[in-house]
């Protein structure tokens, strides 16, 4: 249960939002009805989201596995599942994906994106706690655009899934409509 209740999404910019999100998920996200009590804070979010998707310095499914694996370090239950769902969309490693939540204990994942899931979890810890060999061996590996790309997609994963926790955003079963199977428990919660 959302801490903050859902708002009736209205006006052309309210039917808009519905009319994709219907088209793109089956449904409206109650979450959406959420960020609706401040529509310049929705779009704002939303608009972020749809430009750095454009953004292709970077591997998409690194930036994929990056934005999972710090959900699942803060707890995001709706981020973890909505990426999971555009990770079926997208056509990435869906095996990969599934399980983000335990990487540490994982065979699937190159070292490659081994240091992409432990920069993400890095950046995301208080204080952070990247080291320089962690981003000198990215560095070398994706080379800067591809690096600060990487960085700003985590620090806006950062952005929505504290925000989606302290709201009391939760999964909304994105990945249960196209049949995926269940993430994997993060290592250390069994």
């Amino acid at each position: 249960m959302t801490r903050i209740p859902a708002a009736e999404i209205t006006g052309l910019y309210g039917t808009l939002i519905k009319k994709f999100s219907a088209k793109m998920f089956g449904k409206v996200p109650e979450s959406l009805g959420v960020m609706w009590h401040n529509p310049a804070v929705l779009k704002a979010s939303m608009g972020m989201g749809q430009k750095l998707q454009k953004w292709d310095s970077c591997d998409e499914s690194l930036k994929s596995y990056a934005h999972m694996a710090v959900a699942s370090l803060i707890g995001c239950t709706w981020c973890l599942d909505f990426n999971y769902f555009m990770a079926h969309n997208r056509g990435l490693d869906l095996d990969k994906a599934q399980q983000i939540p335990r990487w540490r204990d994982s065979g699937v994942f190159t070292p490659l994106e081994r240091d992409v899931l432990e920069y993400a979890e890095a950046m995301s810890t208080t204080p952070v706690t990247v080291t320089d060999e962690l981003a000198a061996r990215l560095l070398e590996q994706l080379g800067p655009a591809a690096m600060v790309e990487l960085t700003s997609v985590i620090g806006y994963a950062n952005l929505t899934t504290r925000g989606n926790v302290a709201l009391g955003i939760e999964s909304e079963g994105f990945s249960d409509s196209c049949g995926l199977k269940p993430l994997a428990e993060p290592a250390g919660r069994r």
